[in-house]
């Protein structure tokens, strides 16, 4: 590696600036600048990060492949500015990033008290008030309400006055029909799984796309290479190539996309999405 180190540095530095020191192990060690920090930048990254990992678990909750494309995620709790936003969409193959003060319409929750923090406190006690705090979504939605809000969560159980800090309770979101949430602190996403026959679509086109490059790949080609390209399927595929070829050539420098086969093409079988296909790649 020192070695390496030395003769990029030869290359990339003495090369062209003669009155740089002979050797990189000479220069100086380069001081850091504080006015290029971006205090800002470094604080929006933060949530951009958090919310990309959140939506990523919402997609596998949802057991949905990451090239399939989702109409859109609601965030809240953060709110960013387009460049962010475009971030967030290309990373979760989301159509619209949508910021809310409310999900509230998306996202349930279900609480169980924290045995550790509860059951000294409480003693006895405690069995009735998880059968308080499971009792319904709307008591676990007034539980993160309060905790969100800073505050206490303040109930009664039996006469005694229970007072419980986020620390406190285990909270669970809960699910609603096509919609998938997940929630770390301030920040919760909802990813909108509902498939439009859009949407259905064109993650069928990333499939094949994908599909086809991988051929590419394993049949040697450059990656400046034009190819020519045949598929066998039923009518789904069939049309998916009909309606979306362009996109499909474009993507993947195909001339040409014919139905059938060709025996100097290389070939392989896939399931796509479920469907059975048959393709072939063939260097122009």
């Amino acid at each position: 590696i020192p070695f390496m180190s030395e003769q990029i540095y030869q290359n990339i530095v003495r090369s062209v600036d003669s009155t740089a020191p002979i050797s990189v192990h000479l220069c100086p060690f380069p001081v850091a600048d504080d006015s290029f920090i971006d205090a800002e930048l470094e604080r929006h990254m933060d949530e951009v990060l958090r919310i990309v990992v959140l939506g990523r678990s919402a997609r596998n909750a949802a057991n949905v492949k990451n090239r399939q494309p989702l109409g859109r995620m609601l965030v809240q709790g953060a709110k960013l500015g387009e460049l962010y936003v475009s971030i967030i969409a290309d990373e979760l193959n989301v159509k619209r990033v949508e910021f809310t003060d409310d999900a509230s319409a998306f996202i349930s929750y279900r609480v169980k008290p924290q045995l550790k923090t509860l059951g000294p406190r409480y003693g006895k006690l405690l069995p009735k008030l998880n059968a308080y705090l499971q009792s319904s979504t709307d008591v676990g939605d007034a539980v993160v309400a309060a905790h969100r809000a800073g505050e206490l969560f303040r109930c009664e159980i039996d006469g005694v006055s229970v007072s419980l800090s986020e620390e406190d309770v285990l909270v669970e979101p809960v699910q609603k029909q096509g919609f998938f949430s997940e929630t770390e602190r301030d920040i919760s996403v909802v990813l909108d799984a509902n498939l439009t026959p859009e949407l259905i679509d064109e993650g069928f086109v990333r499939e094949l796309v994908s599909k086809l490059q991988t051929m590419r790949k394993e049949a040697g080609f450059e990656v400046t290479d034009h190819i020519d390209v045949f598929y066998s399927s039923n009518d789904r595929i069939n049309g998916i190539f009909a309606r979306f070829g362009a996109d499909i050539a474009g993507d993947t420098l195909a001339e040409s996309l014919t139905p059938g086969a060709d025996r100097a093409a290389y070939t392989k079988e896939w399931d796509v999405n479920g469907e059975k296909v048959s393709l072939g790649v063939k260097k122009r």
